[in-house]
């Protein structure tokens, strides 16, 4: 019989499809609103670099546009030419080559699209903009009502224009691999296209598309399955689902456990589970912002229909984050602003959680200096 302690399940590995995770912790995306021409920069390499040097198991992009026309900013990413591939693969190499496992999150930001930065309260561009160089554009929605007062109304979109837009992201699925990414997430959460279509607050339409909830998740569920066709058999497919949104709860979390049983069908592998979007923040206000908020979403999900679950939301520490895993409530814990603020978190949490020789989290040129400072302590408290 072994004398080593358990593995915690936070650093017990995950095997998805043809991947296997080292660990259960995952970096959330995080939009920087620092592309330039939709291209990654250096502040990428550095900013998502530091998370896989620091002993993440999964390190997400963020949420990275499809075309040109679907960014919410001049400012954001894409992978919709090749040279964005050549900047992304540059990093996905970087990251890779620390033993984490390289993620993309695909996103169409549909009615919500040519705005200012969050610092600049997504403000809708406007005439001043357009004299300093950045015009605004209208973009495309199931329905032609704007996001917000002083927003272009969107264009509704016809067959044609859901079939581009399904394809944008089949051919950025294809770019997603080639630019040597892992995992793929779709977004289908927080007021961007997908979830346009899914919530009744901004599909009116009367045709196949809309109405009730069937037809209101057809969009969403041909694009997954087109995407899915693209995407490599043998790597998972993740969905970034709001799981409750909406006035009075238009959107609720049986809403979500239906879609995601379809998703599953179609080969979805996980869901991310968010919450909000349609209206307001990002996230969405009436959830309490208490200690992994979006954890019942992702225990619901997990047990209703019955696929892996990934929890954000006001995860910081190890026990809180190793607690949600052994009560099966997650499969995975994502973490965001903590990263930003400790992005050696996974090597904390690995002493927090009494790992032996937790500095071997790091890279080698960091945890062979960490380990001798700790013999050295060692020896002088001896």
């Amino acid at each position: 019989m072994s004398d080593q302690p358990a593995l915690p399940l936070l650093f017990t590995p995950l095997t998805l499809r043809g991947l296997t995770l080292k660990n259960r912790i995952v970096v959330s995306p995080m939009s920087q609103y620092s592309a330039v021409n939709g291209e990654p920069t250096d502040w990428h390499l550095v900013h998502l670099g530091k998370f896989a040097m620091g002993g993440a198991g999964v390190v997400f992009c963020e949420e990275t546009s499809v075309s040109e026309r679907s960014r919410k900013t001049y400012d954001c990413p894409g992978i919709y030419t090749e040279g964005q591939v050549r900047a992304w693969r540059r990093i996905t190499d970087f990251i890779q080559g620390q033993g984490a496992i390289a993620a993309m999150q695909l996103g169409h930001a549909g009615r919500k699209v040519a705005t200012r930065a969050p610092w600049d309260g997504f403000a809708p561009l406007g005439e001043q903009d357009a004299a300093n160089g950045r015009p605004p554009w209208a973009g495309i929605a199931p329905s032609p009502i704007p996001f917000k007062e002083g927003a272009l109304v969107p264009k509704e979109m016809d067959a044609d224009d859901i079939r581009r837009v399904i394809a944008l992201h089949v051919d950025a699925a294809k770019r997603t691999r080639d630019a040597g990414f892992g995992i793929l997430e779709i977004h289908g959460a927080h007021g961007y296209i997908i979830q346009q279509f899914l919530s009744p607050i901004t599909n009116h339409r009367k045709d196949g598309y809309g109405g009730d909830i069937q037809g209101r998740m057809r969009f969403g569920l041909e694009l997954m399955e087109a995407v899915r066709e693209a995407w490599p058999a043998e790597l998972p497919l993740f969905f970034r689902a709001s799981c409750v949104d909406g006035r009075g709860g238009i959107w609720s979390l049986d809403d979500t456990v239906v879609l995601a049983r379809e998703l599953k069908a179609r080969g979805v592998d996980v869901i991310d589970c968010s919450s909000g979007g349609i209206e307001g923040p990002l996230t969405l206000h009436l959830v309490p912002r208490v200690p992994g908020y979006h954890v019942p979403f992702a225990e619901r999900i997990r047990k209703d229909a019955a696929m892996p679950t990934m929890a954000v939301g006001l995860i910081t520490e190890a026990h809180q984050a190793e607690g949600y895993l052994q009560a099966g409530q997650c499969d995975l814990v994502a973490l965001a602003r903590e990263m930003m603020w400790n992005p050696n978190w996974p090597t904390h949490a690995a002493a927090a959680l009494g790992m032996d020789k937790p500095h071997e989290q790091l890279p080698r040129p960091y945890a062979w200096w960490l380990q001798k400072r700790e013999d050295v302590r060692r020896i002088s408290q001896a």
